[in-house]
Order: C-alpha cells, then structure tokens, then sequence
C-alpha cells in the first residue's frame, strides 16, 4: 500500500477499523518466500523470485513509513505484530485485535442510540472531525474542573483514549478514573447542569517561551509561586523561577521552579496568582562566570576532595607500573580514581573506571610478587610457585605497552 493509495481510500471514505502490520526481518521473509515458491503446488507461474521478493520488500521498507505514520497520526488505529510467532499465535492476536475493535463500535453504537455518553476511542476519528465538533470546554477535562476546580488542558494528549461523545459533543478527559467518572454521569459535568464553567480564553493560563516575554517582568520576583505557597510561604520557600517553565495568567508572567510545579500553577493558577513577598527577601542569585574566578580559588573549591582522597589513595598504594617511572605511575592511578569515584558521572562510567583502577593495581603488584618470589639461583618449574611463570611472561609483555591509550603530555 503507498501514500497515494490512502488518499484514494480516504477520498471514498473508505476507512479501514483496524491496520496491522506484520512484523519480520528481510531474511525471514525471503526465507519463507523462497520456502513457499518450493513447496506449495501451484497451476500458474508466479513471480515471487528471490530478486522479485527483494524488490518488493524495498519497495514496501519505502512507502510503508508513510502509510504507517498517516494511520498513526489520523486514525489511530494503527498496530503492529511480531510475524516471527506460529500462524496460531498471529491468528490469535489478530482475532483479538478485530473483536476489540468490534466490542468497540457495537458499545458506542448502543450507549449513543440510548441518549448516553460514549467513548470514541479506537472508532477512526481524526483530529480535524474531534476540533469541528469539541464540546464547550475545549481541550480541558470537564471532570476535573467540576469536581476540584482544576484546568487540566488535555491538548497533549494525541490519543482519544479518555474522550468521550455526549449529545453529539466531544469531550476529552485526564485520565481512566475521569473517564469512567463522565460515562456514569455525563449531565452532570456539562451544561447547564455542571457546577462550573470553562473560563474565557483570555482568562485562562497558558505557558509561554522566552521569545513570548517581550521584556515583561515576572510577578513577586521571578520567585516560583508554587513553592513559596506549598512551603507555606516560609523564607526558605523562597526559590527564584526559571524561564524554561514560564506561564502567563490574566495578562502576568509566572516563573515555576520546575516542569511539576507549572503543572501545579496551570491546574489551580488562582491559587498562586495573588501572593504577596514578605519584607525580608533573600539577595538575588547572581552569575559568575568562570573564566573570572581565581584558578586556583575555584579549583579549591572544587576539586579539592576529590583531589586529596585520591593522592590519599596513590599515598596508601604507592603504584609503580612495569617499565615507567614511580610519578607517572602515580599520575595515572590518580586520574584513573578520580574517573571511578567522580559523583557527577553516570554508574556505567565509575563502574567502567573503578574495573580499570582495580586492574591498574594488579598488574603494579607484578613487581612486588616478583620480587618476593625471584631467587638467585635457577629453580625448577615444579618447585616455583603456581602462578609465578604466568606472572613473569605478563610483566615481560608489558614491556613498550602504555598502560593507557590516551595520555596528556
């Protein structure tokens, strides 16, 4: 199927219920075409050739991006099954699938023809058909709003998994619990039954980017509402905002702390629209730029545990790799501890550098077990100790080998 195809369906209004496209590696399929043509008697020629199979699946890994993404994006009512499974399984799921699909519309069909509210999801319908006919609250949840006095803007949600039709109305909902909440009692959370109404759109909050701020201050300060009200507007909630979650309510520009509390602001804005800062305020963050600051001042600052833990450390060991100095030796062990216990850095890295310093000790021991297991006259192999020929060949390979690949001279 390709792009040009769908919009001739569409165009008839034809509209499959149900797309499911079949999982399965380009040698799989070959394998199986190739399986097929051999032993499935047949009265015509066919061309499915392992060249015609080949072209075909480039073809369909061509125009299948599309057709997937349009049944995505439009009807939703797209899905994907894995191929490599028996034909009983495929069977299985795709009459699961098909009679989902079916329970679906029959519910639908039965609640709208008994005057009651009925979920839409998995029935086909487009973002543009769920715009032309969206009830009085646009994209916000009308259970929410009724029953907390929250505005839950729905918009980001593309699915119409929790939406509903009442009265010819749509209506999307937060989530399961509402869902169900507005299918038991639908008048009662629309009008002119429900106990509150979808302010004006000038009148609701909308988030907004720094491009949005035209030079406008931010209220009490650019400090987050949210927090100072939560933290029950002590000194320390005190937190200044940020300009990644910015929010406009009534005409005033909001800076929240972090993605949650916007979410906070955005649910109950009148709740945090009119705080007042007390007379004590804390002094202004202010940004120092790096390059000004003392080197070794901020190094200090910075470094400095780290630093003394691990020359603590290269102290207590005193490493000495085969055949390169005592201080150098001492340079890579510190660096290599620094890498294994620096907090900033992901687990697979300190695990990945902590496996590295361990090594790095073991192969410094070399020396010492050498040392203390060498003699001056010749031994026997029987008489030697187990593991002390192995360890001589790996200190002899380790000659001209740099412990490190990379190194700053």
């Amino acid at each position: 199927m390709t792009q040009n195809q769908v919009k001739l369906m569409t165009e008839h209004s034809i509209i499959p219920v149900r797309v499911i496209e079949l999982e399965l590696e380009s040698k799989d399929c070959l394998i199986r075409g190739v399986k097929d043509r051999l032993t499935l008697p047949r009265p015509h020629v066919l061309h499915d050739s392992a060249q015609i199979l080949a072209i075909k699946l480039s073809c369909y890994q061509r125009e299948c991006v599309e057709v997937r993404n349009w049944y995505q994006k439009e009807h939703q009512n797209y899905s994907k099954m894995k191929a490599d499974q028996s034909k009983w399984w495929m069977w299985d799921r795709g009459l699961e699938l098909a009679l989902q699909s079916i329970r679906r519309i029959q519910d639908y069909l039965q609640r709208i023809g008994d005057a009651q509210a009925a979920g839409i999801a998995d029935l086909c319908i487009t973002p543009s058909e769920f715009n032309q006919r969206v009830g009085v609250y646009g994209q916000y949840c009308p259970v929410s709003l009724a029953e907390r006095g929250e505005l839950i803007d729905c918009s980001n949600t593309t699915t119409f998994e929790f939406a509903a039709e009442f009265r010819g109305k749509y209506y999307k909902m937060a989530g399961k619990k509402e869902l169900e909440m507005f299918l038991a009692e639908p008048e009662k959370y629309v009008p002119p039954l429900a106990p509150r109404q979808l302010p004006e759109p000038e009148l609701l909050p909308h988030r907004i980017t720094k491009a949005e701020l035209n030079g406008r201050e931010a209220q009490i300060l650019g400090y987050c509402p949210v927090t100072y009200l939560d933290g029950k507007m002590r000194y320390d909630a005190l937190v200044p905002g940020s300009q990644e979650f910015m929010a406009e309510y009534k005409g005033n520009v909001f800076l929240m702390e972090s993605e949650e509390k916007l979410y906070k602001f955005m649910k109950l804005p009148e709740n945090y629209a009119n705080m007042k800062l007390p007379h004590k305020q804390p002094p202004k963050p202010e940004e120092l730029p790096f390059a000004s600051l003392p080197m070794l001042g901020f190094m200090e600052q910075t470094c400095a545990i780290a630093m003394v833990k691990a020359l603590t450390a290269a102290g207590n060991v005193k490493p000495k790799y085969p055949f390169i100095s005592s201080t150098r030796s001492a340079l890579i062990y510190v660096a290599y501890h620094l890498k294994a216990f620096n907090p900033k850095s992901s687990p697979y890295i300190r695990k990945k550098y902590k496996q590295k310093l361990q090594q790095f000790v073991e192969t410094c021991e070399l020396i010492k077990y050498l040392g203390n297991n060498m003699t001056v006259r010749y031994r026997d192999p029987n008489e030697r100790p187990k593991e002390f020929d192995s360890k001589l060949e790996t200190f002899f390979a380790l000659r001209g080998v740099e412990p490190t690949p990379t190194w700053i001279k």
